[in-house]
């Protein structure tokens, strides 16, 4: 395996040596071996950054210019994707399919949606005798998570660099050195020097310091809830802007008129994807009661045909785990929900695989709503199927947790699903497995998080709205 050895930041357009010596190894979860280490940063990595970024701040950055810092960077990303996908299997142990498509796929496709995005919005419109106008934000801290790397980076950096921010960039340690190589495509890409910036690090040190530093205008967090509970708070004292992607606890309600065996499959697939390691991921199935043991079935046999293994391996349908920490968070959700009273339908808390941090696919029955199990986000391969006698009843189930992120909805009358969808507290729901847009808004109800990201809600995100009222003499010369 190679050695992906980091030693440096990205800072002022420049890599620069830490003001540390401390390093963070990066393992590959599928082997457990070291492939490589990166800089444990430090509050004057911080600093060093945010000034690189409040520098190169242009609050009159052109149009013209900022569509073709957007269209160069898409350019410098896209051939790089292989590699990238390369690296994201061995950091996080992402088998193929999964590296080539929601892994880096799919982030080429809302990179480029933010440049055709450009094409297309009006950044300035007359409001009666008013000019409003919308502005960059300033200098944004993107804290980004391990299980999407790329994703998540380009979901926060695209938009901030469309709308004329600069920005700070810490990704997760667990799985930072895609991170690199997204930067190493916008050096490539010729973004004036301060524009992106990437300091890597730990959450108590990094990441806090770039949410509480007070040249950062906005912080756009993706984690647990916990931790962005903590960045919202640090971030308040220098009254800052705040966007949170959060957790989910995601309902898949398969309606009594509803085609099964394509429901239960999908939503298997939902719920396994990345290994289970999904905010979004539908990981309770809810079954009308007098369909449950036939779902059950279906659920089994899907879940035993994901093949758990090598991720490099085409057969591999399933990876591990992004960490040991994680591993043992997750078996110890399935240990407690089998002593509390779920039955384990297949699958259950053992490794499976004596080397990597593998969970087996596991599907649990009998799941009461108000368990452990349908209230908290397990983050791993672990589905809770669960019955419900009405539509009423599915409704309260799909709303009764802390959460509201994603959800889906099968029936074979889609007035009737779309009717449901709109008493559903989520951010985003999918009727009849309908295809991914790039361009929709995704984020959360509840505490699932606050703001949106990707399309034109992503964008706005990163903007102020500035109204400037014009005297009658303007308006009657515009005329």
């Amino acid at each position: 395996m190679d050695q992906h050895d980091r030693t440096q930041h990205y800072i002022g357009g420049q890599w620069v040596q830490p003001s540390g010596r401390d390093r963070i190894a990066v393992v590959n979860p599928a082997t457990e071996q070291v492939i490589g280490h990166v800089p444990a940063g430090t509050v004057d990595d911080v600093d060093r950054a945010v000034t690189a970024a409040r520098n190169a701040f242009d609050p009159g950055v052109s149009m013209a210019e900022r569509r073709d810092r957007v269209a160069r960077l898409v350019a410098a990303l896209e051939p790089r994707l292989p590699d990238i996908a390369t690296t994201i299997g061995q950091e996080i142990g992402a088998p193929l399919k999964v590296q080539r498509g929601v892994q880096t796929a799919v982030p080429m496709a809302i990179a480029s949606s933010y440049r055709d995005l450009l094409e297309e919005t009006n950044f300035e419109e007359q409001v009666g005798n008013s000019l409003v106008i919308r502005e960059p934000y300033g200098v944004v801290g993107a804290i980004t998570p391990w299980n999407y790397p790329l994703y998540q980076v380009v979901a926060k950096v695209l938009p901030a660099v469309a709308a004329g921010c600069t920005v700070v960039l810490k990704p997760s340690e667990v799985a930072p050195l895609s991170g690199y190589q997204f930067v190493e495509a916008a050096h490539e890409a010729g973004l004036p020097p301060g524009v992106l910036n990437l300091v890597t690090g730990y959450g108590p040190e990094v990441g806090e310091a770039v949410a509480g530093h007070p040249g950062v205008d906005l912080v756009s967090f993706t984690g647990s809830t916990a931790t962005g509970r903590r960045v919202a708070s640090i971030a308040a004292d220098t009254i800052k802007k705040v966007c949170l992607e959060l957790g989910g606890k995601s309902a898949n309600i398969i309606l009594d008129d509803a085609d099964l065996d394509t429901a239960v499959k999908v939503g298997v697939g939902n719920a396994f994807l990345n290994s289970g390691q999904t905010c979004a991921a539908w990981t309770r199935m809810l079954v009308p009661e007098s369909r449950y043991n036939e779902a059950l079935l279906l659920a089994r046999q899907a879940a035993q045909r994901y093949t758990v293994g090598d991720p490099f391996d085409p057969a591999t349908r399933l990876g591990p785990l992004a960490s040991q920490t994680q591993q043992a968070r997750v078996r110890g959700y399935i240990e407690r929900a089998v002593a509390g009273g779920a039955r384990l339908v297949t699958g259950g808390p053992e490794p499976a695989r004596e080397r990597g941090y593998f969970i087996a696919p596991t599907v649990l029955a009998d799941v009461h709503s108000a368990s452990e199990l349908a209230q908290q986000e397990v983050f791993g391969p672990v589905l809770a199927v669960m019955s419900y006698r009405d539509d009423d009843e599915a409704l309260r189930i799909a709303n009764d947790t802390m959460y509201g992120l994603s959800g889906a909805i099968w029936s074979a009358d889609h007035r009737r699903a779309i009717a449901l969808a709109r008493q559903i507290q989520t951010g985003q729901l999918d009727i009849n497995g309908a295809p991914y847009n790039p361009r929709a808004p995704f984020g959360g109800y509840k505490k699932s998080g606050i703001g949106r990201e990707l399309g034109p809600a992503g964008l706005d995100e990163y903007l102020q709205t500035k109204s400037v009222q014009l005297p009658d003499s303007v308006i009657s010369q515009q005329e």
